[in-house]
């Protein structure tokens, strides 16, 4: 889904502040003096301070994808911030079969607390269901079960905010200019997320009735798939002002093609926040003009709330004694006027 140019500094990066301020401190067990001022106040505990042991089992998709690779790097490097956590992380796998192994291995080990992003969420409900019943909380991260019954706090992404923050985006670049085109290159058309981000573009879209998409291709989040079918786009395009691509990581391999092509007659918005992607913003000497965030620092967020339940707190900053059912990101469109302020939160 790079502060001091590696991945760790992406637990402290600002796209961490819209779902992990709250999550900075924990209320604490300790009763008050009086049940009025704690319910009002709420007092967080700080969090280097230790408290009750808790090993927190993590299982994710296999990581051969930057993004996700990154969400990896934000649960190992957040558990070891923690004096009081211990991570026991799996190998990772994007076979259904395998990666539910795997969770049961960690159940089986009765950890305290379960955060999986699954490969697939339908197909690993039954497991998070498995979780939950041997009394193992469960935080899912990303893509998300089909029950609720399968986990006790979902935190992820807002793909269908991220296809709406990017239309709005384009739109108002293209909102003056007569019978503009668009056009989109989008991820795995077999992904909810996917159908999810291209729903949230198209009803963005809806408010400029100037601008019509043109032409959409679906690639597959990586190098190779961004550029061939970004060069099939640019081959049957000849003229558009805007491409939108679901991710910066197929986005290396469409500005590739782009470069290939010679074309530079339109402005290009991204998807998730790498590291490259904003350093081409930055730069602002090419197609890339903004990248709308998918921060994977939700996966350190997720530690903090694992945490947090298996020490029986809230977070920090809500008046309740419990976290909240689910927390989902904002998806913050970064560009040239605020990028440096991201920089620190890119992913390789």
């Amino acid at each position: 889904m790079s502060q001091l140019t590696s991945r760790r500094g992406l637990l402290f990066g600002t796209a961490a502040v819209s779902a992990g301020a709250l999550l900075a401190g924990c209320t604490s067990n300790e009763p008050s003096d009086k049940d009025d001022d704690k319910a009002a106040s709420n007092q967080p505990a700080a969090d280097d301070q230790p408290g009750k042991q808790v090993t927190i089992g993590f299982a994710g998709p296999q990581a051969d994808h930057g993004w996700l690779n990154a969400i990896n790097e934000n649960a190992k490097s957040r558990a070891e911030k923690y004096q009081d956590v211990t991570l026991e992380i799996t190998e990772g796998s994007n076979d259904t079969a395998q990666q539910i192994g795997q969770i049961e291995t960690l159940i089986n080990k009765k950890v305290d607390v379960l955060v999986v992003l699954p490969a697939d969420g339908k197909a690993l409900t039954q497991v998070g269901l498995k979780a939950m019943r041997a009394g193992i909380p469960v935080v899912n991260l990303d893509r998300i079960f089909n029950s609720p019954q399968a986990y006790r706090c979902w935190i992820g992404g807002d793909n269908y905010g991220m296809g709406l923050n990017a239309g709005h985006y384009i739109g108002e670049k293209l909102k003056d200019k007569p019978n503009a085109r668009v056009i989109e290159l989008a991820g795995l058309d077999n992904l909810e997320l996917t159908k999810q981000r291209t729903q949230g573009f198209d009803d963005a879209l809806k408010n400029y009735p100037n601008i019509k998409k043109v032409a959409r291709q679906a690639a597959d989040f990586t190098v190779e798939s961004g550029q061939a079918k970004m060069a099939q786009l640019l081959q049957a395009q000849s003229k558009f002002d805007a491409l939108w691509n679901h991710d910066d990581d197929q986005g290396v391999g469409a500005l590739r093609a782009i470069e290939q092509a010679g074309r530079d007659d339109f402005l290009m918005v991204g998807g998730a926040g790498a590291l490259s992607a904003f350093q081409a913003i930055k730069q602002d000497n090419g197609v890339l003009k903004a990248t709308v965030l998918y921060p994977p620092t939700m996966a350190a967020s997720a530690i903090d709330l694992a945490r947090a339940l298996g020490q029986g707190k809230g977070v920090g900053g809500l008046a309740e004694f419990e976290i909240p059912a689910s927390l989902t990101l904002y998806s913050a469109v970064v560009d040239k006027t605020n990028v440096d302020q991201y920089m620190p939160t890119g992913f390789k």
